[in-house]
């Protein structure tokens, strides 16, 4: 299902990252919340990036921008292949258990499974080569960036390279396997989820992690120096969540380089993207317009500058490739009439933060009379406090002023933004998980600006009310946003 399908109808989608699943992985629990989402008639899951993480866990900074995180990976779902041996297979850690089950599938996989394991390594060798290589050096070099190895392996010197396929050649087929059992498994998870009209919405970060595979492989393509030091790296200034800025530290676009190669960059990472999801998020749009573009040894955000990015050019590329493309537009912060153009160009939805709307006047865009029919309506996004969180610090101000705008009912929160969400005109709903159990604001996911206690929050099945379903349930079907309801009168 792409955009222009699921946009024709009014939709209800949750937002809820694999790791704050109770297992934190593609496991029972993951079928199980498709189970719930289809249940209360909501039709599509929306997640945060899926890519290996470094030590802080940010999937906005990812070792690759194509490989799954292995640690998503269900050990049961592994023991239940019928290669597999369940009680060799019954402890010890993710690597651990990838290379048991790599032997395993070599000694007890049909020729039909092992066909299989080949036909993904040659589709997937546009990004898979290059990204165990990288993996492999890392770990040899204690984690440690790859602007920190040894200059042949820094500089990807042919003859060292092909000396370390040969000696680590048992290594590198361990790491090839673990990305073929996340594909196994995310792929029939969505096709589980699609199944039940439960549509998967993903998020692409506009710019890769200056640690990773991708800028390892292709530095050209970077703003850095011939030692691979970054230039100058992006950020957003100084904004509603932080008076400083933010230095994001991601090295920026050489986009002249992207030009000339008719995007081909690009056009390999869409497409793996549209692998894994029916729709998909860009995370800072706005930056294909014109980028934030900070000083490498500037500490702060603040002494940045914008500078103009060929977002039309690219776009125009990606729809060569793919026609239609399924994108909704992050379009938050500061906006110029140049990005609205942009994202009208080509179709893409924009978002609306309920958060965002009150304690201002009437032409703020994220009040719900403002929405437009092509657009996401969101209570609060990843980066926001809970909506009960959030309701608790605002000030008196923002406060009467949601109050008087909902027509002083007397609905809790977070239920009352909830229901201006689903009533507004917005094709697209998508609460957080968090405000659909009306947790407060120590459930919070991320908070933009720090460093410490983000990404870790796991809901639990104590939490999920036996009425909890039948009540979104009644909303959705309330503000006609159950399709499957329509299809049927």
């Amino acid at each position: 299902m792409r955009s222009a399908s699921i946009f024709e109808d009014r939709r209800c989608g949750v937002l809820l990252h694999v790791t704050s699943l109770p297992s934190a992985n593609l496991g029972n629990d993951a079928y199980r919340f498709v189970d719930f989402l289809h249940e209360a008639g909501v039709t599509l899951w929306q997640m945060l990036p899926l890519g290996p993480t470094h030590s802080d866990g940010s999937p906005y900074q990812c070792l690759s921008a194509h490989a799954g995180n292995i640690d998503f990976l269900s050990v049961q779902k592994i023991r239940e292949q019928s290669w597999a041996d369940p009680e060799e297979l019954s402890a010890g850690k993710i690597p651990s258990i990838i290379a048991l089950a790599c032997r395993q599938f070599h000694l007890n996989a049909t020729a039909t499974q092992k066909q299989a394991f080949d036909s993904f390594c040659q589709a997937q060798s546009y990004w898979l080569e290059d990204y165990i290589l990288y993996r492999e050096i890392r770990h040899l070099n204690h984690s440690t960036a790859w602007f920190d190895w040894p200059d042949p392996l820094r500089d990807r010197d042919p003859a060292a390279l092909a000396q370390l396929r040969e000696q680590r050649a048992d290594s590198l087929r361990i790491r090839r396997f673990g990305q073929f059992l996340f594909y196994c498994q995310w792929q029939a998870l969505k096709n589980y989820a699609n199944e039940r009209g439960v549509s998967l919405f993903g998020d692409m970060p506009i710019f890769v992690a200056h640690d990773s595979a991708d800028v390892w492989a292709e530095p050209a393509l970077f703003t850095l120096t011939a030692s691979g030091d970054a230039e100058a790296v992006a950020g957003v200034p100084p904004d509603y969540f932080s008076e400083t800025g933010q230095r994001w530290g991601n090295p920026l676009y050489r986009w002249q380089q992207h030009i000339d190669t008719g995007f081909d960059w690009w056009r390999r990472r869409l497409k793996t993207q549209l692998g894994w999801f029916d729709l998909i998020r860009i995370d800072h749009f706005r930056g294909f317009e014109a980028c934030w573009e900070i000083p490498a040894e500037c500490e702060t955000a603040i002494e940045g500058q914008w500078v103009k990015s060929p977002g039309e050019s690219l776009f125009k590329s990606l729809v060569t490739e793919f026609g239609e493309l399924p994108l909704v537009a992050e379009d938050l912060g500061i906006i110029t009439d140049d990005v609205n153009r942009l994202r009208e160009k080509f179709a893409m939805p924009g978002m609306k933060i309920l958060q965002f709307a009150f304690g201002g006047d009437a032409s703020n865009p994220y009040l719900p009379h403002n929405h437009t029919p092509d657009s996401v309506t969101y209570t609060g996004t990843h980066d926001n406090d809970t909506t009960l969180g959030w309701y608790q610090t605002l000030d008196d101000g923002a406060r009467s002023h949601l109050h008087t705008y909902a027509g002083h009912t007397n609905e809790s929160m977070p239920w009352l933004l909830v229901r201006m969400a689903l009533q507004s005109v917005s094709r697209l709903t998508v609460l957080p998980m968090q405000d659909v159990l009306a947790l407060d604001g120590n459930h919070r996911m991320n908070t933009p600006g720090t460093i410490e206690g983000n990404w870790s929050w796991r809901f639990n099945w104590k939490q999920v009310s036996p009425e909890a379903a039948a009540t979104l349930r009644h909303l959705i079907d309330l503000y006609g946003r159950n399709p499957i309801l329509k299809s049927l009168t």
